[in-house]
């Protein structure tokens, strides 16, 4: 009887142990909540860009285009110096507030038109941290808390650094289409889908029966782990807080999308 117990406790002990070991294997959906930081009404110009600069490493994406050469333009140095005369009755906030909130209405000419509308994945306040940090390369800041509409003042800035940390309100949760779904998430600034999107990484619809869901989902929460044969140019410019903009069951749609379960 002592025998028979002893050996109905191993296995128990053994198959919890085998579970916990693989749950631990899984990646995780939610991503850690990371530091936030407040944009108060009395924010200085200087807080302004260092919080926009954390939102151009991590969470706004914007390294994951610009900086590469053809793709769009170099704006690191150069963004606050020939801000102020490319359009035509904008001063430089103005103009860079624009090309980030309304990127289609004046394109640079040898750049395609394949930013989104930031409002769509940042704060209003956010935005113009970006635009206080790309006035200081190479200019002078004239953003200031002004600028802030009050609805947004007093939110997170919701920093990211190099990490991808959290970023502004995030994809709406009511969206469940997985087509819209990286269309809200601008997955197609970077990958095809049918005619749609830019042929910078591995085209999406290529995925179904190819890749399986385990695979994809790690590379939507970490990017950087591995890199696809073929795209090693581009390495490590896809952003990587797609676990903060997405609800888990968000995620798990895009991820049985590409994974061909339609």
């Amino acid at each position: 009887m002592l025998r028979t117990n002893l050996t109905i406790l191993f296995i128990v002990i053994g198959t919890l142990t085998v579970y916990t070991a693989v749950a631990n294997m899984i990646p995780q959906v939610e991503s850690e909540v990371p530091e936030a930081t407040t944009i108060g009404a009395d924010v200085t110009p200087e807080e302004l860009a260092t919080i926009g600069e954390e939102l151009y490493a991590g969470a706004g994406g914007c390294m994951a285009c610009h900086g590469l050469g053809t793709r769009a333009p170099d704006l690191l140095g150069v963004a606050g110096t020939n801000c102020a005369t490319r359009r035509e009755g904008l001063g430089c906030k103005e103009y860079l507030y624009e090309s980030l909130t309304e990127p289609g209405v004046f394109v640079i000419e040898g750049f395609q038109p394949i930013m989104t509308d930031m409002r769509r994945i940042l704060s209003e306040s956010q935005i113009w941290a970006l635009v206080a940090f790309l006035q200081s390369q190479g200019g002078e800041i004239t953003v200031t808390a002004a600028d802030i509409p009050p609805e947004s003042a007093g939110g997170d800035a919701g920093g990211g650094g190099g990490t991808g940390g959290a970023s502004g309100p995030g994809i709406d949760t009511a969206v469940t289409d997985p087509v819209e779904l990286l269309r809200a998430s601008i997955c197609l600034a970077c990958h095809q889908l049918g005619e749609e999107g830019v042929a910078l990484g591995p085209r999406l619809d290529e995925m179904a029966g190819r890749l399986d869901p385990e695979y994809i989902r790690r590379s939507i929460l970490l990017p950087n782990a591995d890199t696809a044969e073929g795209f090693e140019e581009v390495a490590g410019t896809m952003p990587m807080n797609f676990g903060d903009q997405l609800s888990a069951g968000q995620l798990e749609t895009i991820v049985r999308f590409l994974a061909g379960d339609r």
